[in-house]
């Protein structure tokens, strides 16, 4: 079903396959999304598992090839280690994985990039499943208001965000924003998405979560940074694997993990924000 949808996507001009692709998308997750905790985990298991495979091919042109047998269980673990497996002693698989994990590369070809193979699953486990991990946490805590209304707003703000950078970048782009690792990017585009994320979860939050203004306006704040960090991140990432997309799964928009990038961040700041605060 992918390779037809990706030969049809040829057919059509790229900014057309790019919107139509972004719009089903976005309607599936939404659907997911709508049928609740069920839904939620289906979104994260597929979305996470396809990253994780995005990572490890990342990986490995990066030089050290994270092992499948520790990067795969290691990051369903850390995305469900606060909900569905929070009986599961997270210290516990951790060392587990130190043990295991370094004393399998004892036997393996390979033994003198083990440690790195090794770290580089880890990482990878660390850097995809925790944010996922938060997400659910966000739905299952919250208690003044649906959890599922602090998801959407959370992804809502990161896309006005990551569009309105995109947008003015374009128009008004004249001084380079961390050129070294992403030429394309701007210093106007990226004031831009934190002007315009700040609004979005200020009218959201406070119409939607019942938040304060001025707490809707810095979970703003956070969330506009955070993305950013986020797809300068991945950025650093495909440079040094020197590849333009993390993969090519999504017709005019290269991969899954170049969509997630921005939205990895964000929900760990807003839960430890608003858990630390009481807003939830």
């Amino acid at each position: 079903m992918i390779a037809a949808v990706r030969c049809w996507a040829r057919e059509l001009d790229p900014l057309v396959a790019r919107v139509v692709s972004g719009l089903l998308l976005a309607l599936v997750i939404g659907v997911l999304l709508a049928i609740g905790r069920p839904g939620i985990y289906v979104v994260v298991l597929t979305l996470g598992g396809l990253a994780l495979w995005e990572f490890r091919g990342l990986s490995r042109r990066m030089g050290q090839r994270a092992p499948s047998w520790l990067l795969y269980p290691l990051g369903l673990v850390f995305a469900f280690s606060g909900t569905l497996l929070k009986m599961v002693p997270l210290e516990q698989v951790l060392s587990v994985a130190l043990i295991a994990g370094l004393s399998v590369f004892l036997v393996l070809p390979g033994r003198r990039e083990g440690l790195g193979r090794w770290a580089m699953g880890l990482a990878g486990a660390v850097y995809i499943g925790l944010p996922l991990n938060y997400y659910l946490l966000l739905d299952e805590s919250a208690r003044r208001t649906p959890g599922i209304l602090w998801l959407l707003l959370i992804l809502v703000t990161i896309v006005v965000s990551d569009a309105a950078a995109l947008l003015a970048g374009m128009r008004l782009g004249r001084h380079p924003f961390f050129p070294a690792i992403s030429p394309k990017k701007t210093l106007e585009g990226a004031l831009a998405g934190l002007a315009c994320s700040v609004p979005v979860m200020v009218l959201g939050g406070t119409f939607l979560l019942a938040l304060p203004p001025w707490h809707a306006a810095v979970l703003g704040l956070l969330i506009g940074i955070t993305a950013q960090v986020g797809d300068l991140v991945e950025s650093q990432m495909k440079r040094l694997a020197r590849v333009k997309d993390s993969s090519h799964l999504i017709p005019g928009h290269g991969g899954v993990l170049d969509r997630l990038d921005s939205a990895l961040f964000p929900p760990i700041v807003v839960f430890l924000y608003a858990s630390y605060l009481h807003l939830l």
